[in-house]
This record gives structure tokens, C-alpha cells and sequence, in this order.
């Protein structure tokens, strides 16, 4: 899906970078769709935890099967569709009963393809669904179960694949779209290729507002607040105050490990994703 500039006839269009994409202009289908209730960054109790959000065009929430437990049910893309709540495109595929459900759209499948979810192995076509012992080494892959049966849970955003290096035992090892090399079990289930609308990351808003449209408010920098909105406002001039970057509340936001020492997936990783292998 290439990148579209349009001619700049408006001072809007002149810095608009679209994601061409051959989607359907229909509406959604209405039985895989439930309402979505904006937030506005607030909690249960009214206060703001999330800064910088509000506002945005309605939206519905698209229900995307991670699922993919209709087993050896061979489904047929009836079409492509943009999803609001995600990067990545949707398929909606109907099966031989008649039943829809949404799926995320692959690289390369197109209107009329058939996909297959298996606990066994199937033809390694664009979409399909099986164990990842029973895909070859250096198979790219997405949509990656954490734990056996359960859903989907890995390397679902636009543009990403992970890599199969190989089967051990009852381990399989990916390397992820971050760099990080980590092991999952062999019998949880992916689905085969990359997941599409990979231009999404080069396309370019163009004017405020449409991030206002997406709900996404101004932001503001630290540094040209006063010091007692910030840590890093305040002072003559340009400066910010000396001191490293750091977050309203004090907290490091460049470079410092967000991840807890006491996750219990950290056995499973091999290699970080700044490239130092894990001791055991």
C-alpha cells in the first residue's frame, strides 16, 4: 500500500502524507462491533492518569478474533477494513456456516484468499494459523500465543513480523521485531507472515487537527513550563535546569529499565533487545 501526497491546494494538504489503502468503504460488520466510551485520560474516580487525551471523532470497537479456535474450518476474506483502535488493517473472513469474524489483515492477502486455523501442520500460506512446531526455522510469523489455547498476545502492530530460529524440545525460539531473542512454548499457535499496513509508521498527520480528531491534545514541554509544574521549568533563557530528563513526578525518561526484575517471562529471554545475552 504505497504512500499518497496530495497536490497541496490547501495549506493542510501541504504536509498530508496518506497510507493509500485499498480498504472497503462499507460499514463495519454491525455483530462484531460494541460500543467505545471515551475516557478523556480519567479513572473511575474523575483524575487524570493519562495526560494529553481527549476529544477524537467516535468510534466503535471492532471484536478481532485472537483467538483463531474454529479449528481446520477453512474462511473465505470478504473484505479489507481500517480498524480505529489499531495500526494494523482487519480482514473479515466468513466461514462455510456463514459465520463473519474479524482478523488481523496479513502482507499479501487479499479479497477471495482462504485461511485455515489448525492444531496441525497446513500449507504455509499468508494468514493461516498452526503450532509453531510445525513451521520451518526462519519462518516470519505474527499474532503469537503466550500460553498455549489462550489468544494471541505478541507482534500485532502494523508492519512487525517475528522470526522462527529454531525447535527445541518443547521450546520454540523467536526473534522478536524489538531484537529480543526469547523462547515460548512450541505448542503455542501463530499465525504466518507479517502483519500488513507496514507504511503505516511513514504516513504524516499534516496539521494539528487531525491529532486533535485521533483525540490526541497539545503537549507540552517540560522545559517551558514553571518550576512548579515541573521539575525541568523555570530559569532564564533556554535551559532545563542542568539536570537529566525526567518525567513530572521525578521519574528518569530517557534509558532507564522500565521492565520488573521479578517477571516471571524473564527466564524466557534469551538475548535483551539491546543485544546482551541473559546470564542464567
Amino acid at each position: 500500500m504505497p504512500l499518497h501526497q496530495k497536490r497541496p491546494l490547501t495549506p493542510s494538504q501541504r504536509f498530508y502524507v496518506a497510507n493509500r489503502a485499498e480498504l472497503s468503504t462499507k460499514r463495519p460488520e454491525k455483530s462484531l462491533v460494541e460500543s467505545k466510551n471515551k475516557t478523556g485520560g480519567r479513572n473511575v474516580y474523575g483524575r487524570l492518569t493519562s495526560r494529553r487525551r481527549g476529544g477524537g471523532h467516535k468510534q466503535l470497537y471492532r471484536l478481532v478474533d485472537f483467538k483463531r479456535n474454529r479449528f481446520d474450518a477453512p474462511a473465505t476474506v470478504i473484505a479489507l477494513e481500517y480498524d480505529p483502535n489499531r495500526s494494523a488493517n482487519i480482514a473479515l473472513v466468513q466461514y462455510e456456516d456463514g459465520q463473519k469474524s474479524y482478523v488481523l489483515a496479513p502482507n499479501g492477502l487479499k479479497v477471495g484468499g482462504v485461511i485455515t486455523s489448525s492444531r496441525n501442520r497446513l500449507d504455509y500460506s499468508v494468514g493461516n494459523n498452526m503450532p509453531l512446531r510445525e513451521m520451518p526455522p526462519a519462518m516470519k510469523v505474527h499474532a503469537i500465543e503466550l500460553k498455549p489455547d489462550t489468544k494471541a498476545q505478541l507482534v500485532r502492530s502494523a508492519g512487525t513480523s517475528a522470526q522462527l530460529v529454531g525447535i527445541e524440545g518443547d521450546m520454540a525460539t523467536l526473534r522478536m521485531p524489538s531484537g529480543e531473542v526469547r523462547m515460548v512454548l512450541a505448542r503455542c499457535r501463530a499465525t504466518i507472515g507479517e502483519v500488513g499496513n507496514g507504511q503505516h509508521q511513514n504516513a504524516t498527520l499534516g496539521k494539528a487537527g487531525r491529532a486533535r480528531w485521533l483525540g490526541k491534545r497539545p503537549r507540552v514541554r517540560g522545559v517551558a513550563m514553571n518550576p512548579v509544574d515541573h521539575p525541568m521549568g523555570g530559569g532564564q533563557g533556554k535551559t532545563s535546569g542542568g539536570g537529566h530528563p525526567v518525567s513530572p513526578w521525578g521519574q528518569l525518561s530517557k534509558g532507564k529499565p522500565t521492565r520488573r526484575k521479578s517477571k516471571t517471562t524473564n527466564s524466557m529471554i534469551v538475548v535483551r533487545r539491546n543485544g546482551r545475552k541473559v546470564k542464567k
